[in-house]
């Protein structure tokens, strides 16, 4: 079927020329992939290769009352059992190189572990099979506690505490508050004046990567007293300051050489496997492979997290609507990985490409006894887009209004105030509706047919409320502003050990490339508001269609803008 592009709605989103859609472009690694030509990090080989398995718990929440690896430390192969205490900076945030977090979880575990498939000790030997064989006779005492597999059930008073860096199961922000939060007019005095109340809530669950080449790395000795590390990871950087920082060591001693990766789609950025095969070097003198197998891929392999959201519209009779109201709880599993930042994305984004005069948000960031939740495809975005888009439908259902008429009706228009007090620029969903609809039949009225973005925005729709609704809901205490990785640490982990470098055997490394709830109180301390006024109807569309604009424009697919 031939496709048809709608360049002339877009004319002044970017330069044209962008023009590579539709084009039979090659791509540069084509040729490697089709000839089985392509470099993994799998595929470059080492003289006397170890491999690494890692120990996991059984248990979704249980203390470590002892580890015996006696019995494993003789079998046939081993070389080294790693443990907690042998890592020498083991605990970590991944953000805390943005100091964004507060460091909470263990390289391998020494206390507890606060999900099933936790490391707690890991095993070096001449082939994998005998890691495994070994990994079976590691003997962990456990003491099974008591776990919370649910965002509500999580942060209620007397659950089980995941996260002892965060012992209310929720992460902090701005050092102040529980949760994140968006304020912006009133949606309380809105509701009040609404002609109906919508509410709904959803749920998405998590959703694993699943990437053709699981998670791994090969690390060995170089020349120098540096390390190689070739690794599948597809944050390159990312990874070598999240190794350097857990090994205490400078970057400049480490040597990292990426490439190919086999599917990632956000799931190869937790840099786990990096930093073990480097200690393992490091503790052997030889090149150590880390590399999960296919269950641990889908059982610890971290996922999308889990979403739940509460939705709360007020909409008038003619399908404006006047306030929307949310509750989300990001399922971050045991430890925080980036889903403390995926939210500061979501609320960002809220309340979805719509002009609405009163948008309040409260979203958390929740610990429970589950894999931590990590990148994949948008996070952050595509949830809460779900949910604004079903309960979109539940709105014009209940005001018997056509569905794309009402998201024309409520769509930005250039010039339009953001709830995060941003003018609205480059919008296009009106547009988009039109095509849509087109193109699949579906009849819409001629007002809708009519709209454009570029005019109707602006002037009182493009003002900041003159009175928003503060709180202090969710306050908590001991969380300094702004010094996240300077804050207190928690006690119980190992103190830091550098481990003494062992010199490396006499074969060398020699790398080949073989081809590569209830809601919380709201406790407003403004003074009681004027019921708000609903968003001024958008104008009739201009009759001319080449109203000047903007100086030259473009979106980037990260976000940013040339304004």
């Amino acid at each position: 079927m031939a496709i048809e592009f709608r360049k002339e709605l877009f004319a002044d989103e970017r330069d044209d020329n962008l023009n590579e859609i539709g084009k039979p472009t090659q791509r540069q690694d084509m040729m490697g992939h089709v000839t089985g030509r392509s470099p993994f990090y799998d595929d470059h080989l080492f003289d006397g290769l170890l491999h690494l398995r890692c120990v996991r718990s059984p248990h979704h929440h249980a203390r470590i009352r002892s580890i015996d690896t006696s019995e494993a430390e003789r079998m046939p192969g081993v070389k080294r059992i790693v443990l907690g205490k042998d890592v020498p900076n083991n605990l970590n945030t991944l953000l805390s190189l943005l100091d964004f977090g507060l460091d909470d979880e263990p390289l391998i575990s020494t206390k507890k572990v606060a999900y099933k498939g936790e490391p707690v000790a890991a095993v070096i030997a001449e082939t994998e099979r005998q890691a495994r064989d070994a990994c079976a006779k590691v003997r962990v005492d456990w003491e099974v506690l008591p776990h919370v597999l649910d965002v509500e059930e999580a942060i209620k008073s007397g659950a089980p505490s995941v996260n002892e860096t965060y012992p209310k199961n929720a992460f902090v922000y701005h050092g102040k508050y529980d949760h994140q939060k968006l304020r912006y007019g009133d949606v309380e005095a809105a509701f009040r004046t609404a002609d109906h109340v919508v509410e709904g809530r959803y749920q998405m669950s998590p959703i694993e990567q699943a990437p053709t080449e699981t998670c791994g790395a090969i690390a060995a000795p170089e020349t120098n007293d540096r390390y190689v590390c070739y690794t599948s990871t597809q944050a390159l950087f990312f990874s070598l300051g999240t190794a350097s920082k857990l090994l205490n060591m400078p970057s400049s001693r480490l040597h990292f050489i990426g490439g190919t990766v086999g599917g990632g789609f956000g799931g190869k950025v937790d840099s786990l496997h990096e930093p073990l095969a480097i200690l393992g070097t490091m503790l052997t003198g030889r090149p150590v492979k880390y590399m999960f197998d296919r269950v641990e891929e889908m059982q610890v392999g971290a996922p999308r997290g889990a979403e739940r959201w509460y939705i709360k519209d007020g909409v008038m009779n003619d399908g404006r609507l006047v306030a929307r109201q949310f509750r989300g709880y990001f399922d971050s599993g045991a430890y925080t990985r980036l889903s403390s930042y995926a939210i500061i994305k979501c609320v960002g984004h809220l309340p979805g490409p719509y002009t609405i005069p009163n948008v309040h948000a409260d979203v958390y960031c929740v610990f429970t006894n589950r894999t931590p939740a990590t990148a994949m495809r948008g996070f952050g975005i595509t949830g809460v887009d779900f949910a604004i888009e079903a309960h979109m439908d539940k709105v014009a259902e209940t005001v018997g209004m056509d569905p794309i008429e009402l998201r024309i009706l409520n769509a930005y228009r250039d010039g339009d105030m953001k709830a995060h007090r941003r003018l609205a620029k480059n919008t296009a969903l009106i547009e988009c509706c039109q095509v849509a609809a087109e193109k699949a039949s579906w009849r819409i009225n001629d007002t809708a047919r009519r709209e454009t973005s570029l005019t109707g925005g602006g002037g009182a729709r493009g003002q900041i409320p003159n009175q928003t609704a503060l709180d202090e809901n969710g306050r908590v205490e001991g969380y300094a502003h702004q010094s996240y990785a300077a804050a207190g640490q928690p006690t119980d982990q190992a103190a830091p050990v550098r481990p003494a470098p062992v010199q490396p055997e006499p074969t060398q490394p020699a790398p080949q490339p073989a081809g590569v709830p209830s809601a919380p109180p709201s406790a407003s301390t403004s003074p009681a508001p004027t019921p708000p006024a609903p968003a001024p109807a958008p104008a009739q569309p201009a009759p001319s269609q080449g109203a000047s604009r903007a100086p030259l424009r473009f979106s980037s697919v990260s976000g940013l803008r040339r304004r």
